[in-house]
């Protein structure tokens, strides 16, 4: 393979001249010493001119020169300065296009975090060209951001720098406890990163020290010839503090004749603050020295002269100084924390950092106890060997040679991570979608540039997208949605996403469809005039005249039976759902060609790396023994949280004074109400309790606490079930039921219920779990494994970019790009006929058909009064049943244009309900779509007629249904007038699919017409009768007309040859 190291790590001022930089160019210089038949390039940024030479120095005898090449960018280019911004992004190109030019099979990246300051330029893409690995050396700011990450611009640049790092193919730690930071911190898969180790220098050895030696010592540091000494810095996490402390607990006889020094570079405040620590401590003078900097000649003799190495830090990333002490053949002893155990090697030679008197006691054993001492000596001579660049290269090597397969969502080769618009709500915002994004966006952008667009983008409350992502406003996103390559919007049924209809429907995107029913938004809308008449429009187009009359008449009961999301995924590219209950609903509503366009992909959920359930209870007031059985979710009939309260009331758990219900969230509207009285008629005092609105952390705090989760769902409108994997992810037992996407949980990770459980099921899963710690524990590990290996942040992710891709691949996302270059260029004259002809071509996926009636002679009154009932009566009957996959669509012939428009004002005044909120555009349709003329307008046929034919000949099934004056509808009725069937008319009718006549009689007529004999067999329309017409009683109310309407449709379907 073709290797190229940017070794930037080695070049900057921050890194060259510490452990970063020693380590970059040990392990540069050690690939290409163990590189067998691979190739080794170097890049080195131009900007720091005098690292070069150097730099090639160290590697003569092992490249070629012309194996080390200079690359040159933009500068200044530090992230310090906001002024930069657009100059670094520049840089980063120019350097990722030098890279690329290299064509490398593998970039290794020495160091990641760099270019606050000076002018180091890094960054990791999704390259299709390479792969990119990078050296891990730790993620403590990460970890401790409170305490590292104070400078809001620092903050910003460093989140930058992790965002970068998670797009890394492959890390390599530089120990084993790096590693795994990786794994628990970021979301990384195991087997993607790879502890290659560390080694100290070589130049660190064994001296043997002579009086000269001793001399130099005590003159230029006032050292003694035993003492116990600590390098490596004076920082938070070093713990130098607990060591002072700890040295001063020593015996004075001890402290006599062993100083203690410490060995590094200190400021004149970290000095005096140390001398005074050791003043209130009682230490004298001479019995701390601080030598502050020392060269590394000076390094080697104080590390071959100490009695003792001391290392007391509580985290490093490898904890090199202690590896140097031991190749010196020094005995060692540190914290038993984060990587320091496998540098030492030996758990007798740890203590606890935290505890000082731990560390005083180790440090007294080893000055007393010979044993201890000698075996300390033995135990550095073994670990000292376990160490090399040899071995670390090695292993290196073999880490990329056979690092996993990348995942490849991308369709088509790009230099570039593609631009993404993300379109959801963010913290602060109230919303579990909100928590979600926050979630998800650290993972997506390792595949895409992602600006997050926003309503207030001002309120965004995460610092890490806002260091990772650009934030737009939804008006800055509009302006500039030309400029993306991807969109990405996240829906939901709550207010937090009113503002998404239109954004998807003026620039198309993938949805993630968290709810199917959207009625509930789109009623908010509504109802508070912010997008007005939005849901009754969205119930017609989703499921017809129906829902839209329930929707005024009982508008509660519409929102929970109509989901209204059709022109959600109408508009979207691809739907992606969590569930497939929820893509089963969609296919129900909507037809399988809504499946088509819908996947799943599972509910990301960040692993909880640490449970501590003592520590949420202290902060939730909770006992320590207490049995916590909590619910989580607004209180709501669907949720069954009644059914809960029954069977804990019925249970012996509602007798048991360490036993606690929770209802985690609000009691929200009647329902909450009605639960909060019965918990106070209950008479359990606290041991019942709602807690109202919890936020993030006292959401996580009541998982934490808890030790049975219960969540129970009817009535399953497509929701996520994210509070259920919360659960399993906080390692609760959790008791559901079997409906909707809870169903779809394996029966191992949950105490799954019937769907229709009984109350006897439910008390029997409380007691049970109740009383067996061991039954909880068999849940919480099968529910935690599945929440580990499905739901995973990664692999979640990658199932995310896959569908995007997929469905950017697939979609019309290129008509509509091929539409904005029509648009503009097109001129005022011919815009509206541009747009007419768009839409002809590209109808909306998926759609409900239309079977469109021409109730023009109806509401004009043309025609006897029979005929006018009977047109009347079929109408309603059609609007109350409408054709299983079909949306009836009253329309009005406006004879003037030879064109339709819908009759929604006029449908509604027949519907008897509310007009104000329907348009009578005109009329749109499509391959597929049913035109139905009523046979009341002669004159109007006549001028549709041209109309009628360009409709056919697009597949739309032109129909009529003709009336006969010479026979009665009703059984010894009046007879139903109708046009006379001259010549004009009956060519009119010609150019219809389907005829239904009135009568057997008038069909006969009309198939005996010389204009039907002259037709090709394709273009003949299917002539047939209606025989329940004259079925109907002559005085009869409508009631039978559901007979006609179903036989009228039937042969309408039968009767079509659906070509023209």
């Amino acid at each position: 393979m073709r290797l190229v190291i940017d070794l930037q790590g080695a070049q900057t001022e921050g890194s060259r001249n510490r452990g970063i930089g020693r380590y970059s160019l040990a392990i540069a210089t050690g690939l290409a010493r163990t590189r067998g038949e691979h190739e080794v390039l170097i890049a080195l940024n131009g900007a720091y001119a005098e690292t070069i030479e150097p730099i090639r120095t160290a590697f003569r005898g092992l490249l070629a020169q012309e194996c080390i090449h200079v690359w040159t960018a933009p500068q200044p280019a530090a992230f310090a300065d906001p002024a930069n911004d657009a100059r670094r992004y520049q840089a980063e190109l120019m350097r990722e296009a030098f890279l690329a030019e290299l064509e490398p099979d593998w970039v290794l990246l020495s160091s990641c975090i760099e270019g606050y300051e000076g002018g180091a330029v890094t960054g990791v893409e999704l390259s299709q060209a390479y792969r990119t690995a990078v050296i891990l050396y730790d993620l403590i700011p990460w970890i401790h951001a409170d305490i590292y990450l104070g400078n809001e611009r620092q903050r910003e640049w460093y989140f930058s720098k992790i965002d970068e790092l998670r797009r890394a193919d492959l890390l390599l730690g530089i120990s084993a406890s790096s590693g795994r930071e990786a794994v628990d911190h970021l979301g990384f898969e195991p087997e993607r990163v790879v502890n290659v180790s560390t080694a100290a220098d070589e130049f660190f050895h064994p001296v043997e020290l002579d009086d000269e030696h001793w001399r130099h010592l005590s003159s230029a540091y006032g050292i003694q010839p035993s003492f116990l000494m600590y390098t490596g810095g004076i920082d938070f996490r070093k713990n130098v503090e607990r060591l002072v402390a700890a040295y001063a607990r020593l015996p004075g006889n001890l402290r006599a004749s062993h100083q203690l020094v410490i060995v590094c570079s200190v400021e004149q405040s970290q000095r005096d603050h140390l001398l005074s620590l050791a003043r209130s401590f009682g230490l004298g003078r001479s019995e701390m020295v601080l030598t502050g900097f020392v060269p590394e000649d000076d390094l080697l003799l104080l590390y071959n002269a100490c009695t003792l190495f001391v290392f007391p830090s509580w985290h490093e990333g490898f904890g090199i100084p202690a590896l140097e002490a031991m190749q010196c053949g020094r005995p060692a002893i540190a914290g038993n924390r984060s990587s320091l155990p496998e540098v030492v090697g030996w758990q007798d030679a740890l203590f606890d950092p935290y505890d000082i008197a731990d560390i005083a006691g180790t440090m007294e054993r080893a000055l007393t106890d010979r044993d201890f001492y000698r075996a300390l000596l033995d135990n550095a001579a073994r670990q000292a060997d376990s160490f090399s660049w040899e071995e670390t290269s090695l292993r290196a090597w073999s880490a990329m040679a056979s690092a996993p397969a990348r995942e490849q969502p991308l369709a088509q080769p790009r230099r570039h991570r593609p631009r993404l618009a993300y379109v959801s709500p963010l913290p602060p915002e109230r919303s579990g979608i909100a928590d979600y994004s926050a979630e998800l966006l650290p993972e997506l952008t390792r595949h895409y540039r992602v600006d997050v667009v926003l309503r207030e983008p001002e309120a965004l409350a995460d610092d890490y997208i806002r260091a990772s992502c650009g934030v737009l406003s939804t008006a800055a996103f509009r302006a500039n949605a030309h400029s993306y390559d991807r969109v990405l919007y996240h829906f939901g049924n709550s207010v937090f996403h009113d503002h998404m209809f239109g954004l998807l429907s003026e620039i198309p995107g993938v949805v993630v469809l968290h709810d199917v029913f959207l009625s509930g938004i789109l009623a908010y809308c509504e109802f508070q005039e912010t997008r007005p008449h939005m849901w009754a429009r969205a119930l017609l187009d989703s499921h017809g005249y129906t829902a839209v009359r329930q929707r005024f008449s009982e508008p509660d009961a519409a929102k929970e039976r109509y989901p209204a999301s059709l022109s959600v995924i109408q508009d979207a590219l691809g739907v992606i759902v969590h569930s497939e209950h929820s893509r089963t609903l969609i296919g129900r509503w909507y037809g399988t060609a809504a499946l088509d366009k819908t996947a799943q992909a599972p509910l990301l959920r960040v692993a909880e790396a640490e449970v501590h359930q003592q520590e949420a209870r202290e902060r939730l007031g909770l006992a320590e023994d207490a049995l916590v059985v909590a619910t989580f979710g607004i209180l709501a009939g669907t949720k069954l949280n009644h059914r809960l309260l029954d069977a804990w009331l019925a249970s012996t758990l509602a007798d048991n004074p360490s036993a606690l219900l929770v209802f985690v969230g609000e009691a929200g509207g009647d329902y909450g109400e009605n639960i909060a009285r019965r918990i106070q008629q209950a008479g359990a005092g606290d041991r019942i309790r709602i807690t109202g609105w919890a936020d993030r952390s006292a959401y996580r705090d009541w998982l934490t606490a808890a030790d049975i989760g219960v969540q129970l769902r009817t009535a399953s409108r497509g929701e996520t079930a994210a509070s259920v994997l919360d659960c399993m992810n906080f390692e609760l037992a959790t008791i559901v039921n079997a409906h909707g996407s809870l169903a779809e949980l394996e029966a191992d990770a949950v105490w799954k219920l019937p769907d229709e459980f009984s109350d006897e099921e439910l008390i029997d899963a409380l007691e049970v779990l109740a009383a067996s710690p061991e039954r909880r524990l068999s849940l919480r590990t099968s529910a935690r494994e599945i929440l580990r290996t499905r739901h995973g942040p990664r692999q979640s992710a990658l199932r995310y970019v896959q569908l995007i891709e997929e469905y950017h691949a697939r979609s019309a996302s290129h008509s509509w790009q091929s539409m904005q270059r029509i648009a503009m260029a097109a001129d005022s004259a011919s815009i509206a006929d541009l747009a007419t002809r768009l839409a002809q071509n590209h109808p909306p996926v998926p759609r409900l058909f239309q079977c469109l009636l021409d109730i023009t002679g109806l509401l004009e009154q043309r025609g006897s009064a029979p005929a006018l009932h009977i047109v009347r009566s079929l109408l309603l009957e059609l609007l109350d049943n409408p054709p299983e996959g079909f949306r009836i669509e009253p329309v009005l012939a406006v004879s003037e244009r030879g064109e339709y428009r819908y009759a929604r004002r006029d449908t509604c005044r027949l519907l008897d309900i509310p007009s104000g909120w329907a348009e009578d555009c005109a009329v749109d349709v499509w391959p597929g779509d049913v035109f139905l003329g009523l046979g009341l307008d002669k004159q109007s046929a006549l001028k549709q007629r041209r109309l009628w034919q360009d409709w056919r000949a697009r597949g739309i099934q032109v129909s009529q249904l003709v009336f006969s004056p010479q026979e009665s509808a009703y059984q010894g009725g009046a007879p139903i007038a109708h046009p006379q069937l001259d010549t004009q008319w009956i060519d009119a009718l010609s150019c219809a699919s389907v005829i239904i006549a009135s009568s057997r009689s008038l069909a006969s007529e009309i198939q005996s017409c010389e204009v039907f004999n002259g037709l090709e067999e394709a273009g003949s329309p299917t002539i047939d009768w209606l025989n329940s017409i004259n079925q109907l009683e002559v005085a009869g109310s409508g009631t039978c007309f559901g007979e006609v309407a179903r036989e009228l449709w039937t042969k309408l379907q039968t009767g079509s040859d659906g070509s023209c």
